[in-house]
């Protein structure tokens, strides 16, 4: 008999809940139950699979109905909750920054890690990785499997989206109404501007968002690699760019580069510089799940094999935050994992 699947969405209304209600119909996942939860918009609807569902209240609900549980409600509602439907008998994927960085709480991208999720013998809280972490390592990984990355410097461009629907409205009115809204999402007027900090600062002089891609590429990847970012926010609604530059072990041209990556699921080529062929947001990030690599070049420095890529992905419906959660409540499935 088939187990029943039970899911219990908290954040059910938000940019990525939405997303992720949108990908467990596309991929025709059988869903026994569904519980929208929530504080501020218990009692609004959610459409799922053509059918309305009323938003609950969080605090009350009984978490034992549920076997799998998704969080997509930032770090303090996830404190504060996820451990308890843990207890109660539910997987429970967490897409906040909140429990990444535990050792006893597995951090996953299916594709480069996923065999973790194989081995569990009991509801576990499970991390989804930060949206530019995903994307990058989708790309890197077979580069370092077959050459051997030591050293990453990469600088991020990303979206308003990533820090939610205020921050996507603030954007709007800055650039198109007459009587813009002033910053209150940013420090700073996000219209017409990059701007060079996501998250707070650190002491160390990053921002958090830059060390979330250090302390996750050492955890998903490989502690060994060494890591250096810096993360601006640009005017662009959807999709995260990244420029990635890496020192290899080996050597590698850049077409032993595009060899090692063509065919990686999830991962698309596109890279034909004469035809000026390489991705963009505004064409390759707007619910796609694909994670997009173009203007790959490969030169010698000193003696060093140093490689640069361009990186574009869906931040939100792809790899960055809804399909990733998507794909680990799939692997919990085809791993008999439900109670």
């Amino acid at each position: 008999m088939d187990k029943v699947l039970n899911i219990a969405l908290i954040g059910a209304s938000g940019v990525v809940g939405q997303k992720i209600l949108q990908l467990l119909d596309k991929k025709d996942i059988y869903v026994d139950s569904l519980f929208p939860l929530g504080s501020s918009s218990v009692g609004q609807k959610v459409n799922f699979q053509n059918n309305d569902h009323i938003i609950e209240d969080l605090e009350s609900f009984d978490p034992s109905l549920a076997n799998i549980t998704i969080f997509s409600a930032g770090s303090s509602v996830a404190r504060k909750h996820a451990r308890k439907f843990v207890e109660a008998g539910s997987y429970v994927i967490d897409l906040s920054s909140e429990f990444r960085y535990e050792d006893d709480v597995p951090l996953i991208i299916p594709e480069i890690n996923g065999d973790i999720l194989e081995n569990l013998s009991e509801p576990t809280l499970i991390a989804n990785p930060n949206c530019s972490t995903s994307q990058l390592l989708m790309a890197l990984k077979p580069i370092h499997d077959k050459y051997g990355i030591e050293f990453i410097n990469i600088a991020t461009y990303q979206a308003v989206s990533g820090t939610g629907k205020d921050a996507v409205e603030e954007l709007r009115s800055q650039t198109f109404d007459n009587d813009p809204k002033d910053p209150k999402v940013y420090p700073k007027p996000i219209a017409f501007n990059v701007i060079p900090q996501c998250d707070i600062f650190l002491d160390n002089a990053f921002t958090k968002e830059e060390m979330k891609l250090v302390w996750e590429t050492q955890k998903i990847l490989d502690k060994n690699i060494e890591v250096q970012a810096t993360c601006a926010r640009v005017p662009v609604f959807n999709g995260h760019s990244e420029a990635v530059f890496m020192k290899l072990s080996g050597h590698a041209s850049r077409e032993a580069i595009i060899d090692a990556i063509d065919g990686t699921p999830g991962v698309c080529i596109m890279d034909n510089p004469e035809k000026l062929e390489y991705p963009t947001p505004v064409e390759h990030a707007n619910d796609s799940e694909d994670v997009y690599v173009g203007r790959i070049r490969s030169q010698k420095v000193q003696g060093d094999t140093w490689v640069s890529l361009w990186v574009v992905a869906d931040n939100v419906y792809g790899k960055g935050a809804a399909l990733n959660a998507v794909q680990i409540l799939q692997n919990l499935i085809v791993n008999n994992k439900l109670c």
